[in-house]
């Protein structure tokens, strides 16, 4: 499946632990952006996925998945004049799976769709839930929501998590990674462990994304470069019933090999 990423507003505003170091805020600032990261403003690409080309056909082709907000919150408040628009879009690329992770769940009710009903078969959210504080907030609200296609996602991944009682068949992954850049705050990989293990315990899909730029394991801190973070995930051998994608497959066995994982860092 093709991805494409889109990004209609741009800037977000920080509400949670997870936002301290925000990768947004550091790559405005390594870009030279001299507006406010907090200043939510709306993209010359905002009708990027239909837009055609000059035989009529979409630029974003049918059955990609559109990752969408990434350097935002896509509902974040400074957005809702614009919100309307967004959707429509995602409605009118129905041939399109859309997807978009949040730390404001709270909000979605407020402003969903008015033809959201059961939820829409393109949509997939990902609820945000960095430490247990987070999780034992936003998680009944997400799991209380109407939706065809929900993930958890543990990023950056502050503190043990216990979500054992959030996971179940309505949960499609739960993906983990740890924080990036040189401030970023250590990634215990004992507590990415014990989510893969409550995820098979659910049978739950299990994604451990990327490591961040600072892990600790077996008593050891690693500094771990940008370029290394997700193949040092992937090295690590435990994602469960997941490819790479997050496309469902058969149990991966739980191995560590490797100093590290396979000595890149």
């Amino acid at each position: 499946m093709n991805g494409i990423s889109w990004n209609p507003w741009h800037g977000c505003t920080k509400i949670s632990p997870g936002c301290l170091h925000c990768y947004v805020y550091r790559q405005d600032a390594m870009h030279g952006i001299d507006r406010l990261s907090s200043e939510v403003v709306r993209n010359a690409t905002f009708d990027l996925p239909v837009r055609r080309n000059r035989n009529r056909t979409y630029k974003v082709p049918p059955g990609s998945i559109v990752y969408t907000c990434f350097t935002s919150d896509f509902l974040v408040e400074g957005a809702d004049a614009w919100r309307a628009e967004a959707w429509d879009i995602i409605r009118r690329r129905s041939d399109c799976r859309f997807f978009f992770f949040t730390k404001r769940i709270d909000r979605f009710a407020e402003v969903a769709p008015d033809d959201w009903g059961d939820g829409w078969d393109n949509v997939i959210i990902g609820c945000t839930a960095e430490t247990q504080a987070m999780a034992d907030y936003r998680l009944p609200i997400f799991r209380s929501l109407p939706l065809k296609h929900r993930a958890i996602i543990a990023a950056p991944l502050l503190e043990r998590l216990d979500i054992a009682a959030y996971l179940d068949s309505s949960i499609e992954q739960v993906a983990v990674s740890g924080e990036s850049g040189a401030e970023a705050r250590a990634l215990d990989y004992e507590w990415v462990l014990d989510l893969r293990r409550q995820c098979v315990e659910a049978d739950v899909p299990f994604l451990f994304h990327q490591t961040g730029a600072r892990l600790l394991k077996d008593g050891r801190l690693y500094r771990i470069g940008r370029r290394h973070q997700i193949a040092q995930a992937s090295r690590a051998g435990i994602d469960y019933r997941c490819d790479r994608h997050g496309t469902p497959l058969t149990a991966a066995p739980l191995t560590t090999d490797g100093e590290l994982f396979g000595q890149q860092r």
